[in-house]
C-alpha cells in the first residue's frame, strides 16, 4: 500500500490495506505524532493492526502530556520533522530529557539529504520519507526499536 502524501498533507486511501506478517507479532507501545488527521489515523491503523499500542497526537504539547500523563512504558517516538510551533527533532529533545531510553524515528515529505543539509536532521538520525509503503512504515519502525540505545 502506498501513502500518497502531498506537502499539504494530502492522503490518497488505497482500497485495501495489507500489513506484513513475519515471525513475531509486534507489543511494544509507539508515541505516534502528525498534525496531518487522515495520515495519523491511517498510520495509526497500520501500527495498531501489527500489534503496537499506539499513543497518538495531533502535535507536540499533545505528545507531551500524553506522555506525562501515561505509566505505560513507550518505546519509540515516530514524529514528523515539520510541525508548527515544536519541530519533531525539538519534540524528540524534550521527551529524551523526560524518558531517556526512548528511540525516535522521523518522518517527513522531505528528503533525508534536505534535511541534514539544512540542519535538521543529524547524520544517522532513523528516518523515512513520505509517501512510503506499509511494509516500509513496518520494516522502518521495527528496525528503529531494534536498532541498540545509543542515547
Amino acid at each position: 500500500m502506498m501513502l500518497a502524501v502531498s506537502d499539504n498533507a494530502g492522503l490518497t486511501r488505497p482500497s485495501q490495506t495489507t500489513v506484513a506478517t513475519g515471525p513475531r507479532r509486534a507489543n511494544e507501545t509507539i508515541l505516534l505524532v502528525e498534525d496531518a488527521d487522515p495520515l495519523r489515523e491511517m498510520i495509526h491503523e497500520i501500527l495498531e493492526t501489527a500489534g503496537y499500542t499506539v499513543l497518538a497526537s495531533a502535535d507536540p504539547e499533545e505528545a507531551l502530556r500524553q506522555l506525562g500523563a501515561t505509566q505505560v512504558q513507550v518505546h519509540l517516538l515516530l514524529t514528523d520533522v515539520v510541525m508548527p510551533r515544536m519541530s519533531g527533532p525539538e519534540l524528540a529533545r524534550n521527551v529524551r530529557f523526560a524518558r531517556q531510553e526512548i528511540k525516535v524515528l522521523f518522518m517527513s515529505g522531505y528528503t533525508d539529504e534536505a534535511l541534514g543539509l539544512h540542519g535538521v536532521l543529524d547524520a544517522g538520525t532513523q528516518f523515512i520519507q513520505k509517501p512510503f509503503t506499509t511494509d516500509a512504515l513496518l520494516g522502518k519502525v521495527r528496525q528503529a526499536l531494534d536498532e541498540p540505545y545509543g542515547g
